[in-house]
C-alpha cells in the first residue's frame, strides 16, 4: 500500500476529492490516506470531508489524528465552547446525526505510528514534546484519547479543565496547538518570539530515531527537514496574501532503509502532490 500523508483539510472537500481521484488513478485501491488532523472548520464543506474520510477510516484505508479544529467541533457540540464568527462547522452541528458524528470523532486518536521502508514514524497534528520518544508520544496520546472517548460528561469535564503544566489536558494542547517551546520545555500556540523557538528545532536536537509527520502551521508552510515532514500549506487560507494548497507527501516505501542516506525522512525530497485551492475560503477582515 502506498501511504499518502495529507496536511490540514479544514473543510476543503473539493480539493480532497481531487487528491483522492488522483491517487485512485495512480494506485487503484492500493493506497492509504494518512491525514494529519484538522478535517474541519473555516472551509465550506466540513460534513462532506467527514463523510469522505470516515468511509475510508472505517474500511481500514485511512488513518487520521485529531487536530485543534476537530477538538473545537467536539467541544462546541458538548457545550464547552461557543462558536466564533470565523467558524464554519454549522453544517455538522445542524446534521440530524450530529451526536453520532461527534461520538465517532471522540474515538479518533491523537497520534498514530507506522513504518516506511523500516523507518518508524509517528503522525500528530501539531507537535510533540522535544524530549518524547515515539513510545512516549503514543502513550501520552492514548491517555488523552481515554478521556475523550469516555462518557459525554467525562469528555465535557476534560475539555473544560485547566491546562496545568504536564497534565493530560496540557498534553492535548501540545499535540494539537503547539508551535513554539521554551528552553524548559513549555509550549505555546504562538509563533516563536525572543524567548521561544520552533518546537521542531528543539525536537531535532534530541536526535530521535523516528520520523515525524505533522500539520497545523500554515504560516510556516511546507517544512521538509531530516526526520520531519510538515504538510500544512494553508489550502483554506488561499487568498490571504498567499496561494493555498492541499499538500500530500508520498514516501517511497519500496526501497529498504539506507542509514547512510537517512532513509525516507531524508532531504531533499520532492515526493509531493499539491492540489491548488479552488477559491478563497477563509477571511478574517
Amino acid at each position: 500500500m502506498q501511504k499518502i500523508f495529507v496536511g490540514d483539510v479544514q473543510g476543503c472537500a473539493d480539493e480532497l476529492e481531487i487528491l483522492i481521484a488522483r491517487a485512485e488513478a495512480a494506485f487503484g485501491e492500493e493506497f492509504e490516506l494518512w491525514i494529519a488532523g484538522d478535517l474541519v472548520n473555516r472551509g465550506p464543506y466540513n460534513l462532506r470531508v467527514l463523510e469522505l474520510v470516515r468511509e475510508r477510516v472505517d474500511s481500514g484505508r485511512a488513518q487520521i489524528v485529531l487536530g485543534n479544529h476537530d477538538i473545537f467541533l467536539i467541544a462546541v457540540a458538548l457545550g464547552v465552547w461557543n462558536l466564533r464568527p470565523t467558524d464554519s462547522i454549522q453544517d455538522v452541528l445542524d446534521h440530524a446525526d450530529v451526536d453520532e458524528w461527534i461520538d465517532w470523532l471522540r474515538m479518533r486518536p491523537l497520534a498514530v505510528s507506522g513504518e516506511i521502508a523500516g523507518q518508524a514514524f509517528v503522525m500528530v497534528h501539531a507537535a510533540t514534546h522535544p524530549e518524547w520518544t515515539l513510545e512516549t508520544s503514543l502513550t501520552k496520546a492514548a491517555s488523552i484519547s481515554a478521556k475523550l472517548a469516555g462518557s459525554r460528561d467525562e469528555a465535557r469535564d476534560f475539555l473544560a479543565s485547566e491546562l496545568a503544566d504536564g497534565s493530560v489536558r496540557d498534553n492535548l494542547g501540545r499535540l494539537t496547538r503547539c508551535r513554539s517551546v521554551t528552553a524548559t520545555g513549555g509550549w505555546s500556540s504562538q509563533e516563536p518570539a525572543s524567548a521561544t523557538e520552533p518546537w521542531h528545532v528543539a525536537w531535532t536536537r534530541h536526535r530521535h530515531d523516528y520520523g515525524l509527520v505533522y500539520g497545523h502551521w500554515a504560516r510556516q508552510g511546507l517544512h521538509f527537514a531530516p526526520g520531519l515532514r510538515g504538510l500544512d500549506t494553508g489550502c483554506v487560507h488561499h487568498g490571504r496574501g498567499r496561494d493555498g494548497f492541499l499538500t500530500a507527501w508520498l514516501p517511497d516505501s519500496s526501497t529498504p532503509r539506507d542509514f547512510d542516506l537517512g532513509g525516507p525522512f531524508d532531504v531533499p525530497d520532492d515526493r509531493i502532490w499539491q492540489i491548488p485551492a479552488r477559491r478563497s475560503y477563509y477571511r478574517t477582515d
